[in-house]
């Protein structure tokens, strides 16, 4: 019978291997089968002596917990209130659970949660994966296993002593997008989304004549028109200042986007027509350059009244502030499904069918050539056969051509 035997902290400890191969039978192990199992089964035990060493072990649970804080205090940073994230949201739904809410049912945890990192598997990851219902989009499973991913790598990073060396790769494995059935049913870019010039306009007028309607003072309109113009994200929107306007040169001077790790230095000029420029006038003059561009009006309760009242104006904080607005845009100009990110989409294929290079329209609305080509592949190929027609000369000669030659 072959053991191993090794030493930890003054202390031996021992494991059975197998039967030894005196008698050739199935399941016996020869030496170098035996050294190779006692290494393995050494440094599993001494991963797990490791993982214990600082208190409980780590579990998925815990690491998912801490990337929850995470992001909760960096979204309550950004909108200037407590707030939870919408990864946080997902991450219980699916993984960890939550107790009973006011306003909604118990959720039961994944068995992944329960799972120690030092003994997390592909598998485990795996079976996870297979778990998710059927009914859930393709978009929004991504976007989840985008989230358990990134709290397991942080967790790995924050505790690189006590986690196994390779379990980088085996959550980079166990949770790789399967080619099959999630990369052709990912349309980031609908058909329904690519929205005509004319259809935009419609949008803006409907914007327009919405904030009238409502008392925006203009609020609405302008967030909505520069969105449009830009192409930009709400998030980079809402962080315009009135010095990122120069309006000599006619263009807009975009945040970067907060997509990605680290922190993103420099804005991108976007060239933006003098009608965008003329409707800005109005919140450019007077205010500090390094004003919020964008602001609208707070509202609180009067005090013994269920009526509201004007409280102070501040910055856009979330894209769910133009929801309940954008459903009226939407309904007055026909077009039910179209959501506020189709404005991003169709100034991109804008870009793309006026013939532009990729790299400028990636740059225009920071995003990646990759990320054009893999969202927006046929209207590049529309382009591109616009292109190559233009280039198209005459090989065969008639009699009408040829007379005209001499």
């Amino acid at each position: 019978m072959w053991i191993a035997r090794w030493r930890v902290d003054k202390r031996y400890r021992q494991a059975v291997l197998g039967p030894a191969d005196d008698a050739i039978e199935v399941g016996t192990l020869d030496y170098r089968a035996a050294v190779k199992q006692a290494l393995e089964t050494v440094g599993t035990a001494r991963i797990a002596v490791r993982a214990l060493a600082d208190g409980p072990a780590l579990t998925v649970r815990l690491a998912v917990e801490a990337y929850i804080a995470v992001r909760n205090a960096r979204d309550s940073r950004r909108v200037g209130r407590e707030t939870r994230s919408d990864s946080a949201r997902r991450l219980e739904k699916y993984v960890i659970g939550r107790e009973k809410l006011r306003k909604g049912e118990a959720v039961v945890a994944s068995p992944l949660a329960r799972v120690a990192l030092h003994e997390l598997t592909e598998a485990n990851l795996r079976d996870w994966r297979i778990s998710l219902p059927n009914s859930l989009k393709a978009t929004a499973k991504q976007r989840l296993t985008s989230d358990l991913k990134a709290a397991l790598n942080a967790a790995c990073e924050q505790h690189r002593a006590r986690v196994p060396a390779g379990l980088p790769g085996i959550i980079k494995l166990g949770l790789r997008a399967e080619l099959a059935d999630e990369d052709d049913a990912v349309p980031l870019a609908r058909e329904n989304q690519i929205l005509s010039d004319s259809q935009v306009s419609s949008l803006v007028q409907a914007a327009r004549q919405l904030d009238a309607e409502q008392g925006w003072e203009g609020d609405l309109f302008r967030l909505i028109v520069v969105m449009a113009a830009t192409g930009a994200r709400f998030s980079q929107v809402a962080r315009l200042r009135v010095v990122d306007v120069q309006t000599g040169a006619g263009r807009l001077m975009v945040p970067p986007s907060r997509k990605g790790r680290g922190v993103k230095s420099g804005h991108t000029p976007v060239p933006v027509g003098k009608d965008v420029l003329d409707t800005l006038m109005p919140i450019l003059s007077g205010r500090p350059k390094a004003a919020i561009l964008f602001e609208r009006w707070r509202y609180e309760q009067q005090s013994g009244s269920i009526r509201w009242r004007k409280a102070a104006r501040g910055a856009w904080q979330t894209p769910s502030e133009i929801v309940r607005p954008w459903g009226e845009i939407r309904k007055r100009t026909g077009l039910p499904d179209v959501v506020p990110y189709a404005l991003r989409h169709s100034s991109i294929v804008r870009g793309i069918r006026a013939n532009l290079p990729l790299r400028l329209v990636a740059a225009i609305h920071d995003t990646s050539v990759v990320m054009i080509e893999r969202h927006y592949a046929r209207y590049i190929a529309d382009g591109l056969d616009a292109l190559a027609a233009k280039a198209v000369v005459p090989l065969l000669a008639t009699d009408e051509t040829t007379l005209q030659a001499r």
